[in-house]
């Protein structure tokens, strides 16, 4: 499970740093394959390639009705590899899809993290929190 938030910049090449907590995870469970597609909140969205598998699996078995979402997922979908140093490539097309320059934010999702271009990501997190709570979490106590 991934979870956590990381301030990362993009080198010049467009290539991400994983960070080294993530790297021995990812080289276990998927030998340092991944799959980055985009995501219709403004996000790409990095996959270990099982749980991609899993994730297209399902995507693929939706309604003809949902055919544009299929594209946008499946249709910009990058497989990628973690090269020796633990970098991944975000390719050009998905980089200027979703703002992404340098400064970004990678956050732990769980089986899945989610790459946001750093400014767009503290501008939707500060609206969120200017929105309060959501009714979802009523039972939660922190």
């Amino acid at each position: 499970m991934f979870q956590g938030a990381s301030s990362l910049n993009l080198d010049a090449k467009g290539r991400l740093s994983m960070p080294t907590r993530h790297r021995d995870v990812l080289s276990a469970s998927a030998a340092n394959q991944l799959t980055i597609t985009r995501h219709p909140h403004g996000c790409l969205l990095i996959f270990p390639r099982p749980e991609w598998e899993k994730f297209r699996d399902r995507i693929a078995q939706l309604p003809m009705d949902a055919q544009w979402w299929k594209r946008i997922f499946l249709g910009n979908a990058q497989d990628v590899e973690l090269d020796s140093t633990g970098r991944v490539l975000v390719a050009p097309e998905l980089r200027a899809a979703t703002g992404i320059e340098k400064e970004t934010m990678l956050l732990g999702m769980g089986a899945h993290f989610e790459l946001w271009d750093k400014a767009t990501y503290e501008a939707k997190e500060a609206e969120a929190m200017r929105g309060g709570m959501p009714e979802a979490f009523k039972d939660f106590s922190f």
